[in-house]
């Protein structure tokens, strides 16, 4: 841009040596200004190809395993990502959910997904039956969400909560790598390609053909009766310790509890008398609370403590919470 506004320098002392007029002056003085404003691309030369293959936009995949940090395997899934679509940002959920437990995988899954656009790619490795007959699918949510995956109820609480578009098996060997499919690492092999291609805006429905239906994870809902709320603790909030149940706020509602009641609970084969409160300092350090989690369920933590440890316990076991007495 400097050598073109050098050149009409010079075309406005160029007329005889005569000095130009102001207004020829502004003239010249708007071009380069103009001139500066126009976009780099072009500038640029032409007959730079697009790959239609490439997204326009830079593509999310969300990674979830349960392969653990001390080993090799979560960075050999992410080199072979970025060798077949090189511009995508990888976001970790988690590595380090409980091995082989579908409940955590699909729990952390559905907590997840609502914070994430339409487009983005979940690649979930927690694979049990890896090797066996079990599909690896690829599921388009309603919400328009793509989610990669073997077809073992990893997908039941996305399913109940967002819907399903479609469902395609993974069986177009131009999705994997590979000549030789391992039978134990489809999650370099079939999954982490697979998500890979759809980043790089491959057409999901040429992975395999169509499947009619998900695979369901056993999930027992609470039981409400005369008595009380029957539930189960699901989960340990690491690394606090605190309890995560199945009971949502609105059925504990139900129960007639108000902030700062004291309510006896059963885990398991233990009664725990504790208050209810809505946050841990609202009881002194070390004591018990029952609250309502930041996911919209029924919590039990210590204060600055370890829940779990403190009271020898560990998912999954059975919770009952007694209607308020009159």
């Amino acid at each position: 841009m400097h050598r073109m506004s050098g050149r009409i320098s010079k075309r406005i002392v160029s007329s005889g040596g005569s000095i130009p007029s102001p207004s020829a002056i502004f003239r010249a003085a708007l071009a380069i200004a103009l001139l500066s404003f126009l976009p780099v691309a072009a500038q640029e030369s032409p007959g730079k190809e697009s790959n239609p293959h490439v997204a326009t936009n830079t593509p999310t995949i969300v990674f979830m395993t349960d392969f653990g940090i001390a080993n090799d395997a979560v960075p050999i899934c992410k080199g072979v990502i970025l060798g077949i679509a090189g511009n995508t940002r990888i976001v970790d959920l988690s590595h380090t959910v409980t091995p082989y437990s579908i409940e955590d995988g699909g729990r952390f899954l559905a907590g997840t997904s609502p914070y994430f656009p339409p487009g983005t790619i979940f690649l979930v490795v927690i694979d049990p039956g890896v090797g066996s007959t079990r599909k690896a699918i690829i599921v388009k949510s309603r919400r328009g969400q793509f989610f990669v995956l073997p077809d073992n109820g990893l997908m039941t609480l996305v399913e109940d909560r967002d819907g399903i578009e479609g469902i395609r098996e993974i069986t177009n060997p131009a999705w994997m790598i590979g000549t030789r499919l391992s039978s134990t690492f489809h999650g370099r092999d079939i999954f982490s390609p697979t998500a890979a291609h759809l980043a790089a805006g491959w057409n999901w429905t040429e992975a395999g053909p169509e499947v009619k239906q998900l695979v369901r994870a056993n999930l027992r809902a609470p039981r409400m009766d005369t008595s009380g709320i029957n539930g189960d603790v699901i989960a340990l909030d690491d690394p606090y310790g605190n309890l995560v149940t199945n009971i949502p706020a609105e059925d504990f509602q139900k129960l007639g509890y108000s902030v700062g009641d004291r309510i006896v609970v059963r885990v398991g084969q233990q009664e725990i008398t504790m208050p209810y409160h809505k946050t841990f300092s609202d009881v002194p350090t070390g004591q018990p609370l029952l609250y309502i989690d930041s996911r919209g369920r029924v919590g039990l933590a210590v204060n600055q403590g370890d829940f779990s440890r403190e009271y020898k316990l560990r998912p999954t076991i059975p919770l009952f919470i007694p209607r308020k007495s009159k």
